[in-house]
């Protein structure tokens, strides 16, 4: 009996149709019904083209990063108006790459040592604060601004002391902070700055992409995030003396920058002193850094390329439903803090946030249980004061506060956030401000009938 040859391209082809027709099929929009379809707070937007895109990486059987993470790695860079990207599993490993390439002996002089100080906030994500802790470096809390959620500009020079050497940051909620004003002291005081960008790809500040203004920023591309590739993140900069310390810190802390699959990329795998190794001790395994094995698959990269075609429209969405939402909920200022954006900035954003004013005759936990209740998913503002958590008070660590931490607090106490993903539909925004009528109209006839009997 004949053999049946095998044609790669054809059954290739077969399967990615196959993939997407039953994805079609899949994907076929539901019906809101409002009250009954839970609208979350954030949420990812996967089509056809995306998992083609990443059953076609399956396929080449290449499972590290291949291909598609350097496609990524080209084109991501290009997009933001940066240079140099370097994937990673998670926001979070970004984040430890970041700070971790900071302490390499490399930057000679300005290198980071166990006991200096970063500038940071206490309101927001603890993985921010974590690889400050984890590489011996003291954080220095700055309270923030109710209406931003950014830090109070205006106390960071109170928090630059002898021992300072960076300044760390997330644009809170896809709100840049203040980046002409960091950016002035960082250059007077000679410190290095790190954008958390994880929460705000596509906010721009002065007409130009947050993510560009530091010497290192980080992203995360979970699937609650502007971009998805279900785990990843990366680490962006325009510095190759970095860009080369951050591969080295992400893969296993080895000096050489060979791809994964590639010898000899350099030229001089057999041909260098290191150390104290014997002359041409081969270079693949030479480390200069206590590294980390933080890559990503090849799939969860060419889902990366497939979202990016998509993130100026996704970008545009978040910043529409932002929109329709303030335009609907400004009614309710008496008794809502309602988010500003920071001046001079355009953001792309993450989530909206909600600050209930003092003495209204309810609190957070009444507002997010109504809100709950009818369908709408709320989240709080991350780790609220993460002085207050448990790795804070149950753990010995070593920090400083600049004057108070009263807006943390209140942010602790009183803040929420609904969502403005590219999920979120006119009808959906419509029943979202629909529902906070109602509950402010159940809150005031609530409290006005307890008046009475009194």
């Amino acid at each position: 009996m004949e053999k049946l040859s095998f044609d790669e391209k054809s059954s290739r082809n077969d399967i990615i149709s196959m993939v997407r027709k039953f994805c079609e099929n899949k994907n076929s929009k539901d019906k809101f019904i409002p009250g009954e379809t839970y609208i979350p707070a954030s949420g990812k937007i996967i089509n056809e083209d995306d998992i083609a895109s990443l059953v076609n990486s399956s396929l080449d059987m290449w499972l590290t990063s291949g291909r598609y993470a350097s496609e990524f790695e080209k084109k991501f860079p290009e997009f933001l108006g940066s240079k140099y990207c370097s994937l990673v599993n998670s926001g979070s490993s970004a984040n430890l790459v970041a700070i971790t390439a900071l302490t390499s002996s490399k930057l000679g002089d300005r290198r980071l040592k166990p006991g200096d100080e970063i500038i940071t906030v206490a309101a927001g994500f603890p993985t921010t604060i974590t690889p400050i802790i984890q590489n011996k470096l003291v954080p220095v809390f700055v309270d923030v601004n109710l209406s931003t959620y950014n830090i109070k500009s205006e106390d960071i020079e109170k928090a630059v002391s002898s021992k300072t050497r960076a300044i760390f940051l997330a644009h809170t909620l896809g709100n840049p902070f203040n980046l002409n004003k960091i950016v002035e002291i960082a250059e007077k005081n000679n410190l290095w700055i790190v954008e958390d960008n994880c929460d705000a790809l596509g906010s721009m500040y002065d007409g130009k992409y947050t993510g560009t203004f530091g010497h290192i920023s980080t992203y995360s591309f979970y699937p609650a995030h502007h971009i998805t590739m279900g785990e990843g993140g990366a680490v962006v900069t325009k510095n190759l003396e970095l860009h080369n310390i951050i591969r080295s810190i992400r893969d296993w802390g080895r000096d050489c920058i060979c791809p994964p699959g590639k010898d000899n990329f350099c030229g001089n795998r057999f041909s260098q002193q290191h150390g104290e190794l014997p002359f041409g001790y081969d270079h693949k395994y030479v480390y200069s850094h206590f590294g980390y094995n933080l890559k990503v698959t090849d799939m969860q990269a060419a889902l990366g390329v497939s979202q990016l075609k998509k993130l100026p429209d996704f970008i545009k969405t978040r910043k529409e439903n932002f929109k329709r939402l303030y335009e609907g909920l400004n009614q309710f200022e008496d008794y809502l803090i309602l988010p500003q954006s920071e001046k001079n900035s355009d953001p792309s954003w993450f989530g909206f946030p909600i600050t209930l004013r003092e003495n209204n005759g309810f609190n957070r936990n009444d507002v997010v249980k109504f809100l709950e209740k009818n369908k709408i998913g709320t989240r709080l503002l991350f780790a609220g004061n993460i002085l207050k958590q448990p790795l804070f008070t149950e753990n010995k660590i070593e920090y400083r506060v600049v004057d108070n931490l009263e807006n943390t607090n209140t942010i602790m106490e009183n803040t929420f956030w609904i969502g403005v993903w590219p999920g979120i539909d006119n009808q959906r925004i419509e029943y979202m401000i629909k529902i906070f009528d109602r509950m402010f109209t159940h809150f005031i006839k609530k409290h006005d009938d307890s008046n009475k009997k009194i």
